[in-house]
């Protein structure tokens, strides 16, 4: 099974999803997430989300769920890249995605979130 990666921008965890999202994948990243959030005080999560072609109705729900466990530590999350597929399988299964806050793109969903951005260069993203 692959692990999502969860990298570290200042008080912000960034999850790209960049492997298939299988339902033990998602499983294994909220127990992951949750981790993180509480061993670095995170204030926000953002779910990049680009490389995603296609969710279903499961994956869908993880998503709020996972929204909905991060406000519950005092995170915010926001899910970026959502392609316009995604979107219309979204709505077609009937799924709101309850508080779950959205971007285009990664610069504006830190912006949403009220995080810095980090200067350009080696060493601007803290993968620990």
């Amino acid at each position: 099974m692959d692990r999502v990666p969860i990298l570290k921008i200042g008080e912000v965890l960034l999850v790209s999803i960049q492997v298939d999202l299988q339902d033990q994948t998602v499983l294994a990243l909220q127990e992951d997430l949750a981790e993180r959030i509480v061993a670095t005080g995170a204030r926000g999560v953002i779910i990049d989300i680009t490389a995603v072609d296609i969710v279903d109705s499961f994956i869908g729900r993880m998503f709020a769920t996972i929204a909905s466990m991060s406000r519950l530590m005092d995170a915010e999350t926001v899910v970026v890249g959502m392609r316009p597929a995604v979107a219309i399988t979204l709505v077609e299964l009937g799924l709101s995605l309850g508080g779950v806050r959205t971007a285009l793109d990664l610069e504006k969903g830190m912006r949403l979130l009220g995080a810095p951005l980090p200067a350009a260069g080696p060493g601007a993203l803290d993968g620990r």
